[in-house]
């Protein structure tokens, strides 16, 4: 455990080295949640109570994740760590502990915007910020699995993708039944959707309206993805 917290010391300094993307992470999605509090879009996705959890900024976290892994692979740091005793698990584990901090602060952040705009405090809002915690599991696996596949200076570009995937298949902006057919197949499929009905029902104290197949569809993504990241992680260990 020791070696875990150890590398992830060493992670949290390597993001603070960029002060610059951690307050544009932390503050465009609060901006995007007072410009669009003001626009009174009478639609239920722009409701407060729905969209604070969309706006939090996970796929940001892939980006930010992305480009610590892949800086680590151009500077040949994996091929160095792989003679150290840690497992890639333990890396891996390193890399989402550095990380909490700034899920944290986010959190936190979006929802003071949120209550000074009127939103009303309850448990749920606790509640929601502890499970993003394991949302952004899914996110950070996600960061990795890039980071291991691209250069620190494509990593960002690619991350983007993510970024949009997010927007428009969640229903962050816009109800998936307003798409169509083939659509909104898409947007279930994936797992942004479910991520998003599995915070916002946490908050808002519905938890009778998170399916089992949110459940299901993000348990997958997170464990497929997130063993598929320590078998890249693995092999750039080893210098292949």
């Amino acid at each position: 455990m020791n070696r875990i917290i150890n590398f992830a010391n060493r992670n949290i300094k390597e993001i603070v080295r960029d002060p610059l993307s951690i307050v544009f992470a932390s503050v465009l999605p609060l901006f995007l949640l007072f410009i669009f509090n003001q626009f009174n879009i009478p639609n239920e996705v722009y409701k407060l109570e729905n969209f604070t959890p969309g706006i939090i900024s996970f796929s940001f976290i892939t980006m930010f994740t992305a480009t610590l892994v892949a800086k680590d692979r151009t500077t040949s740091l994996l091929i160095r760590l792989g003679i150290s005793p840690m497992k890639p698990y333990e890396y891996i584990l390193g890399y989402i502990l550095s990380l909490i901090p700034l899920i944290i602060l986010q959190d936190v952040l979006t929802v003071i915007v949120a209550l000074l705009l009127g939103l009303k405090f309850s448990s749920g809002i606790v509640l929601m910020i502890l499970i993003s915690l394991i949302i952004s599991i899914l996110f950070i696996s996600l960061g990795i699995l890039i980071g291991c596949i691209t250069t620190d200076k494509s990593s960002a570009g690619i991350s983007s993708i993510i970024v949009q995937l997010v927007c428009f298949t969640s229903g962050m902006y816009f109800s998936i039944d307003m798409v169509g057919k083939t659509f909104k197949i898409i947007c279930e499929v994936l797992p942004f959707k479910s991520s998003l009905n599995i915070l916002k029902n946490f908050m808002n104290s519905n938890l009778n309206l998170i399916t089992s197949c949110d459940f299901l569809t993000f348990s997958i993504y997170t464990i497929l993805v997130t063993i598929l990241s320590c078998i890249l992680f693995k092999k750039h260990m080893k210098g292949e």
